[in-house]
């Protein structure tokens, strides 16, 4: 496969696994992966949150690791990547509310460029109005924004993951194998 550059956008309490697994894992094959968070710098850190699944109603939450960014947002395009990487937790509620974060996101989708997204990612692909006619996954809360988005929610099993053309979609961390596969199959396709 050929060596793509893949843009990973972040923020703080971004899920823990989501952001440093495919980070390391698309690097450890020989991507470049840029993690960028609006309103920071390269060098600079977002806190990480750890979501697990230990029975409760919904999944529980507590502190992880810092994470570096290796790239700034400000000045970021489309049109310099190959592919885009959504990771969830907290962060996509609130970068969501970005206008650039919204434009950047739907610029991928407007070039016909592989994106993956996991769990809470989904959030930031709703608003950019990039679901409607697309089956995809998500962590079960946000099925409802995937719907009003005009998007086909894909209820599938927490360590599995779904692709819609281009798009890579999965319900939470659990999937990485399944999401990273079917992600890294979509890339070498390009």
């Amino acid at each position: 496969m050929a060596a793509k550059k893949i843009l990973m956008i972040v923020g703080d309490y971004a899920e823990d696994y989501e952001t440093m697994v495919p980070f390391q894992a698309l690097a450890m094959v020989g991507h470049t992966v840029h993690a960028v968070c609006p309103g920071k710098h390269a060098g600079d850190r977002i806190a990480t949150a750890i979501h697990d699944f230990e029975g409760d109603q919904t999944y529980s939450e507590k502190r992880g690791h810092n994470f570096t960014l290796n790239a700034s947002f400000e000045g970021t395009r489309a049109e310099d990547y190959d592919a885009l990487v959504v990771p969830g937790g907290r962060a996509p509620e609130y970068l969501r509310l970005d206008s650039a974060v919204i434009a950047l996101v739907r610029a991928f989708f407007e070039q016909d460029k592989p994106i993956a997204a996991v769990c809470h990612g989904a959030q930031l692909l709703a608003p950019a109005g990039v679901l409607k006619g697309r089956r995809v996954s998500a962590y079960p809360a946000c099925r409802p924004e995937v719907e009003m988005a005009g998007g086909t929610y894909a209820d599938i099993p927490l360590d599995s993951a779904v692709a819609d053309g281009k798009l890579v979609t999965a319900p939470a961390w659990p999937a990485h194998p399944a999401w990273l596969a079917l992600f890294l199959k979509t890339l070498d396709a390009e």
